[in-house]
């Protein structure tokens, strides 16, 4: 028997890079699985269809996550497809938008990203934890960047990261006598879109090599530890924040 079937999981920002390898992770693990995606419909029917095409179950919902009534509508898809109960949350959702010093940022492009960052996993955790039993997990996603404060342009990214730790622990003290986990993945340098968009090739050749495994790591790497927070072999790991950087970085 597959270690999640039956279980139904929401991947808030499921359909692209880490998101989408999250999404299949769990769907092969037996998770039906509702991949949610915001402006790019073709990312959450590629997702499905890889989905699909593996032999799992799975739908693609749009939706803005920093707006609660987008939230909203992708709970109550998830429960008109695969029932009331929800037993996995994964909040991939977020972003870095643009690297942005002190002096070139408005308070406009601060609020944006605790919105998309913080906000964000607020909104669906309080969402899907009334649809959650005994034995459901939770797993954030902050980042590196919210250990060590960023790289160049990247404060406000790497404050909401933090804080997203932060929340992490708060709401595994508030659930765990509830018996729903909470945890956090911390991931460094992978390779994504992300890092195509933000980073230039030589920093990310200088931090490869500056990592004791000397690469940049894969985004099915980040879905398996995501898959391992999710499932019952972690029962009793909650409040952590796990890092993933191929030893750049202990904490």
């Amino acid at each position: 028997m597959k270690t999640l079937e039956g279980k139904v999981a929401i991947v808030a920002g499921g359909a692209r890079d880490i998101g989408r390898a999250v999404s299949e992770k769990l769907a092969a693990e037996g998770a039906r699985v509702v991949v949610n995606y915001f402006s790019n419909p073709e990312y959450g029917e590629e997702t499905v269809a890889a989905i699909e095409a593996a032999g799992g179950t799975a739908m693609a919902v749009a939706g803005d996550m920093t707006s609660k009534s987008d939230v909203d509508n992708l709970v109550s898809k998830t429960r008109e497809a695969f029932g009331d109960s929800i037993d996995v949350l994964v909040n991939v959702v977020g972003g870095l938008v643009a690297r942005k010093s002190l002096a070139e940022m408005d308070d406009e492009f601060f609020d944006r990203l605790m919105r998309l960052n913080v906000t964000s996993t607020f909104l669906t955790t309080q969402a899907v934890v009334p649809h959650m039993k005994s034995g459901a997990s939770i797993v954030n996603f902050a980042s590196q960047a919210g250990r060590d404060g960023g790289g160049p342009g990247a404060s406000a990214y790497a404050t909401s990261k933090g804080a997203v730790m932060t929340f992490t622990r708060a709401m595994a003290k508030e659930l765990g006598p509830s018996n729903i986990r909470v945890n956090c993945v911390c991931p460094g340098m992978i390779s994504t879109t992300f890092h195509d968009v933000f980073t230039k090739d030589e920093v990310r050749g200088n931090v490869a090599a500056a990592t004791p495994l000397r690469r940049e790591g894969a985004a099915t790497e980040v879905a398996d530890l995501v898959f391992y927070l999710a499932s019952s072999g972690s029962s009793f790991v909650t409040g952590a924040s796990i890092d993933i950087n191929g030893g750049l970085l202990f904490s």
